[in-house]
């Protein structure tokens, strides 16, 4: 199993709003790319002040390397990731991606 740990730092004058229907959207492409097992998200709710700015995320839960792997280029996933990309402080650099195997 994969575990896909995406971690944001959205623009500030991206709403709550915007923000949930990324999330959705997200969560959404477990019903349109095989091999999704879940998608979770929220805000960061460490208590340690380690954010680094990344204050939400999505955690995205494969069930093999080879299901991760397919939804990186699949379509759907792109066009989620495009909205996502254009809402985020920098681009891709307010954006953290760790992958671990469990």
């Amino acid at each position: 199993m994969i575990l896909h740990c995406v971690f944001l730092r959205f623009k500030s004058a991206v709403q709550a709003q915007e923000k949930q229907e990324i999330f959705e959207a997200l969560a959404g492409l477990k019903e349109k790319i095989d091999g999704i097992l879940d998608v979770t998200f929220g805000p960061n709710t460490s208590p340690e002040g380690l954010h680094g700015g990344f204050l939400d995320g999505f955690i995205v839960r494969f069930e093999s390397v080879e299901a991760r792997d397919a939804y990186l280029p699949h379509s759907d996933h792109i066009a989620v990731a495009e909205r996502l990309v254009a809402l985020l402080d920098g681009g891709l650099s307010g954006l953290l991606v760790f992958d671990m195997a469990v």
